[in-house]
């Protein structure tokens, strides 16, 4: 693995000039500052930590763009959920791997090094499993190994339409799992991904409280007791008002007084919680999956985080219905949204300074833990997760090394990345993922077929 020289690095102990790192089996092997380039060093301007996208649904990437017409009466995510189904049983194994592989790809080009794929599309329109249980997951496991990206697959234990054990409606089919096929999927797909590189890793997610059950939902944890595990929790108030009717609690209150939440726990959303949810979730240093875009996007709601980031919680951020994959704008989104409800400024950075350096560090580092990965800072050991960026853009040229991260935040866009890194890979390069024109041809190819069948 070349070698990369830095002019400027973020590293785990601060900003440093002239910085040379050698990678060696996907991580970082050394790092001197105060040194100079060798002929042979890969150069870049400024390096830092590349984050992880901690929550996708990669084909949702395809429906970017159909779903703002509004009809008669009122829309919701409810209306938008039901558009997304449709969809979504249109898709075939070849098209789902085409628009994954360009979403991963996108999602490098913007600065994330690892994607946590949050999977649920399982089977055969109507329900039937396909030949190979783990047919789908195989596909996503294709787009990671043509783009590079680090991967987290995520299989998704769907089992009920609905709280209290509803039956899956139809256009659900294609999701559908009891506990026991569901471990064997799991089992398959481990077996699949094999080939993939070594900072691969599978978990699960369970997907909410309203599409599986308390009992399933116990004895999936005892069968998977290590590795990520990752929930949709407290995302709409209609979700919360069913579940307390159900179990008796909120999502978030629920879960955390059934569930042992540790630092394996990702709660995607938690967008609905009271100050007392919001206080015990930071404790358990579980990790608040944080998609600002699709929040407001679907009509979600803010995050409540100055009480969160006040207790201590941990956070990352995630692209999941892909409408828009831009890390900077996740970032903004989420102190805007914290903004324009409060009617304040610079409400993320609790304890005072730059609150671009405590949103980028802090979801480098949250993202890692949620996906499972040695990653979130330049430091020997952890992997080689980094991005290069530009300080001549016209963005960022007037800003001194501690302003860096909130100009890229707050001024800047992805157009400033010219390098990034997945556990050493260099995927992207000029700005440009090395694969690119492929990638986009596969894609074109699928999507003329996607619309054709629609």
């Amino acid at each position: 693995m070349q070698p990369i020289f830095a002019n400027t690095a973020r590293l785990a102990t601060g900003w440093a000039q002239n910085v040379r790192l050698t990678l060696k089996a996907g991580a970082i092997h050394s790092i001197e500052a105060g040194t100079v380039a060798q002929p042979n060093d890969h150069k870049v301007d400024v390096l830092l930590p590349a984050l992880a996208n901690l929550h996708s649904h990669s084909f949702q990437r395809a429906m970017a763009g159909m779903t703002e017409f509004r009809a008669a009466g009122r829309d919701s995510f409810w209306t938008w959920r039901d558009l997304m189904y449709r969809f979504a049983n249109h898709l075939t194994p070849t098209q789902l791997e085409a628009i994954a592989a360009l979403t991963f790809m996108e999602m490098q080009e913007a600065g994330f090094a690892s994607v946590g794929e949050f999977h649920y599309l399982h089977h055969q329109p109507g329900g039937q499993a396909y030949a190979a249980l783990a047919e789908l997951s195989e596909r996503v496991f294709a787009a990671a190994a043509s783009t590079g990206i680090g991967l987290t697959h995520l299989p998704v234990l769907y089992s009920y339409g609905g709280a209290g054990g509803a039956s899956l409606h139809p256009e659900q089919a294609r999701f559908g799992n009891n506990l026991e096929r569901f471990n064997t999927l799991v089992e398959a797909a481990k077996t699949s991904a094999k080939h993939l590189p070594p900072d691969t890793r599978i978990g699960i997610a369970p997907h909410s409280l309203r599409a599986t059950s308390p009992k399933d939902l116990r004895q999936l944890l005892a069968a998977h007791p290590a590795g990520p595990v990752h929930i949709h929790i407290a995302e709409q108030p209609k979700e919360v008002a069913d579940i307390t009717a159900w179990l008796g609690a909120r999502p978030v209150e629920w879960l955390l007084d059934n569930a042992h939440i540790n630092a394996r726990w990702c709660l995607i959303h938690a967008t609905h919680m009271t100050e007392g949810e919001t206080r015990a979730l930071a404790a358990t240093g579980a990790v608040a999956g944080l998609c600002p875009i699709t929040e407001a996007n679907l009509g979600d709601g803010p995050f409540n985080g100055p009480r969160y980031f006040k207790h201590g919680g941990r956070f990352g951020t995630g692209s999941d219905s892909n409408i828009r994959i831009s890390l900077t704008e996740e970032l903004r989104t989420l102190e805007y949204s914290q903004r324009l409800r409060d009617g304040a400024r610079n409400i993320l950075a609790r304890k005072g300074g730059s609150v671009g350096q405590t949103l980028y560090m802090g979801a480098a580092r949250g993202g890692a833990q949620a996906l499972g990965r040695n990653a979130g800072e330049i430091r020997i050991h952890a992997l080689a997760d980094l991005v290069a960026i530009s300080k001549q853009a016209t963005s960022l040229c007037a800003l001194a090394d501690h302003q860096l991260l909130d100009g890229l935040v707050f001024a800047a866009d992805d157009s400033v990345i010219t390098d990034l890194w997945s556990a050493g890979r260099h995927a992207v390069q000029n700005g440009r993922h090395v694969a690119r024109a492929q990638i986009v041809a596969n894609y074109r190819v699928a999507i003329a077929g996607l619309m054709a069948a629609l």
